[in-house]
């Protein structure tokens, strides 16, 4: 395995036309991840639907991943989290959240911790918006081969489904938990 990346060493951008051909270069394992980077992002952007982030390795210039962030609502209706809601009074059929709408990286970067890194900053983007809108969660739409990845970045399962995508969520509010503890990590 090559040698891991760290955060100190990506560059982010935001998806804009002038980054065509780096985009066409960028080489990812699944095909609909692609297409959605090549042939939908922009359109998204420019329909305030989503926004496209790039994130270059700066050694080499070279594109090595891609997130595309969006508003969303986490549906707690028939869920675990409805009953720990409605404990406390909330009795909203919904909370405010960010969606990761896609997350991929250059399949010749895989393995070296840059899709940590982004989800990571998914998060912060979260906790920082919290500050000033309502944001509860981040969520996302996991593939079943990467739900492992999001789990060990504390993402919780939803609701199982018998689907190809299972709906995972993160609660910013855990952080705001841990930076009350004396000891918390941050």
């Amino acid at each position: 395995m090559s040698e891991k990346i760290r955060a100190e060493e990506l560059r982010i951008e935001k998806l804009d036309k002038s980054h065509g051909l780096l985009v066409r270069n960028f080489h990812a394992k699944n095909k609909v991840l692609k297409d959605f980077l090549i042939e939908d992002a922009i359109k998204n952007q420019d329909l305030l639907i989503s926004t496209t982030y790039l994130w270059f390795y700066t050694k080499t210039n070279e594109l090595v991943a891609y997130i595309s962030l969006l508003n969303d609502s986490l549906r707690i209706r028939e869920t675990d989290l409805e009953r720990v809601f409605v404990d406390k009074g909330i009795l909203y059929k919904s909370l405010p959240a960010l969606k990761i709408g896609r997350l991929c990286v250059d399949e010749r970067f895989a393995n070296r911790g840059i899709g940590t890194i982004i989800t990571k900053f998914s998060i912060s983007l979260g906790f920082d918006m919290s500050k000033t809108i309502g944001c509860r969660f981040i969520v996302l739409d996991s593939k079943r081969e990467a739900m492992n990845f999001y789990k060990k970045l504390d993402f919780r399962i939803l609701k199982e489904e018998e689907k190809e995508t299972v709906p995972m969520y993160f609660d910013l509010m855990d952080m705001i938990n841990l930076r009350k503890e004396p000891h918390g990590r941050e």
